[in-house]
């Protein structure tokens, strides 16, 4: 009987200590969140700019931006997300001083450094394009924990690439802050992005 005591109380100890683990890291998270977004090993990264000379992860200190993944050849998502990008800055009032949107090719087979300009130029001439052969183009997908790979004809120069749909939000201190989905809420992104600026 008083085995059975002890052993209750000592269960009821340990599932007390559980919750107040679990609360604590809840607490930190939300409070404290993570400076990289999971997934994220912090590697360095070097591509070329369409703006000229290296970007690395270096430049992302002292402007808060707005990152994302694609490549000039997307159908869809890619164009949807730079324009709505370009809009959520205008929406806000905000200068490319203020607010940074960095474009970064996963399809370095086709998108050469003039072709990325290009097509980020069409939507805002301030965009940043980043490019870099298959190496480099690998580092900074493992920077920030992004996929890709070929779809659909792989053997036709006309083949797609399936990749990570989300924009990075990355603070003025270059650190992470949070992401926007695609065709996440306009409200919600627009938050998000007001956020990044005043934090």
């Amino acid at each position: 009987m008083t085995t059975n005591k002890t052993l209750r109380n000592v269960r009821i100890v340990l599932w007390a200590l559980v919750a107040v683990a679990a609360l604590g890291a809840t607490w930190l998270y939300l409070y404290r969140p993570p400076a990289r977004p999971l997934g994220i090993n912090g590697q360095s990264f070097a591509l070329n700019s369409t703006q000229g000379g290296t970007f690395t992860e270096k430049d992302l200190v002292g402007t808060p931006t707005l990152l994302f993944f694609g490549y000039t050849f997307c159908p869809d998502v890619c164009p949807t997300t730079l324009a709505e990008t370009t809009a959520w800055r205008a929406q806000l009032g905000l200068t490319p001083e203020q607010l940074r949107i960095v474009f970064v090719t996963v399809d370095p087979e086709r998108d050469t450094l003039e072709a990325v300009k290009s097509y980020v130029e069409g939507f805002d001439p301030s965009i940043i394009g980043l490019v870099g052969d298959q190496g480099a183009t690998d580092q900074v997908k493992a920077a920030f924990g992004v996929f890709s790979e070929k779809a659909g004809d792989v053997e036709s120069e006309f083949y797609l690439v399936n990749h990570t749909a989300l924009t990075f939000l990355i603070d003025k201190n270059g650190a992470f802050q949070s992401t926007i989905a695609y065709e996440e809420a306009q409200d919600t992104a627009l938050a998000k992005v007001k956020r990044l600026v005043e934090g």
